[in-house]
């Protein structure tokens, strides 16, 4: 994996409203022209919620819906099936949109941390509970993150493939901060080096292709992600406090990519798109950064995911988003 790797200004982080798959595609292949994302729409029930979908791509590891949640289980059932489905028309709609289409294009999956903390062992509790576990689970994601990457080259042949990984649990892995199926307890803190090593191995499904950590939580953990190789990670820029400030600035002088959350990702009142970058230069003055690097080193995107926006304002976020984009690259200062 290349760290120094160019990304586009300005992408979505996978999720939208409503269950009209061709409305989704067409909105994001018009929205960011030169970076657009394969959308998620969770809205359509199980199987289409970022878990659903990603044990949808495991490989000899399936998982069916319980009351409680996703558990792993011995064979494909309905869930894998919809779960699948539901994939291959999101495809379908894509390739319908990207005809010609040459450039960056991100795909999104769960990373194996948030994975491991939200699918079930046949005893109830989560697979971050056996360490044999978390390693099949990630052998499995990445096997199955090939086959899905080599799908949509084969439909969208003229892009650059880009792999975001979900990871909005990872804070919570580390800390040990994970509830037990009973909620009396939590698990315990996974190593840290054992949490890198894995994202690194997962994240190498994608070869030499940039890969993008997203979490929305708090705290993200700048250098853990860019020693696993993130080529990119994605955050919530709201949840940004001064303590991150050295953590931030050892990776962009390192050449990580921020992937800035400054739209917000339910129904708000967008500012003018300087405003909504306001943060962004002061934090480049805190950090005592050139102002031209500030386009080359951030991509502009909501704080997260918009399943919760109405479909009205999922479109304005995501247009907002290149307009915020456009006014950090014509006045850094």
């Amino acid at each position: 994996m290349n760290p120094h790797f160019s990304f586009g200004p300005a992408t979505g982080i996978g999720s939208l409203p409503g269950g009209d798959v061709r409305e989704a595609a067409k909105t994001v292949t018009g929205s960011f022209e030169d970076f657009p994302h394969l959308p998620e729409l969770p809205a359509r029930g199980p199987g289409a919620d970022m878990i659903g979908r990603t044990a949808g791509m495991l490989v000899e590891l399936y998982a069916r819906v319980e009351p409680s949640g996703w558990r792993l289980g011995d064979r494909p059932g309905r869930d894998t099936g919809r779960a699948r489905s539901w994939l291959g028309e999101d495809l379908d709609a894509l390739e319908e949109f990207t005809q010609g289409y040459q450039g960056q294009l991100k795909v999104q999956a769960v990373g194996p941390w948030t994975l491991a903390a939200a699918l079930e062992l046949r005893n109830g509790e989560a697979a971050l509970s056996d360490p044999g576990a978390c390693r099949d689970l990630a052998g499995s994601l990445a096997e199955g993150l090939r086959l899905h990457l080599a799908e949509v080259r084969r439909r969208v042949p003229g892009a650059d493939l880009v792999l975001q990984l979900d990871e909005p649990s990872l804070t919570a892995v580390l800390r040990g901060h994970v509830r037990s199926a009973s909620g009396y307890r939590a698990h315990r803190a996974v190593d840290r080096q054992i949490v890198e090593a894995t994202l690194r191995d997962v994240a190498g499904a994608h070869g030499d292709g940039p890969v993008v950590v997203h979490s929305c939580a708090p705290d993200v953990p700048f250098a853990l992600l860019r020693r696993a190789g993130a080529a990119a990670v994605s955050f919530d820029f709201a949840l940004l406090t001064e303590r991150d400030d050295d953590a931030i600035g050892e990776v962009v002088e390192a050449g990580t990519r921020l992937f800035a959350g400054v739209v917000p990702g339910a129904d708000a009142p967008l500012s003018d798109p300087a405003g909504s970058v306001r943060g962004v230069r002061t934090l480049w003055r805190r950090l005592g950064l050139r102002p031209e690097l500030l386009a080359e080193a951030v991509t502009l995107t909501p704080s997260c995911g918009l399943a919760g926006a109405s479909p009205a304002y999922a479109r304005e976020a995501l247009a907002h988003c290149v307009r915020a984009a456009r006014s950090l690259a014509d006045n850094p200062e």
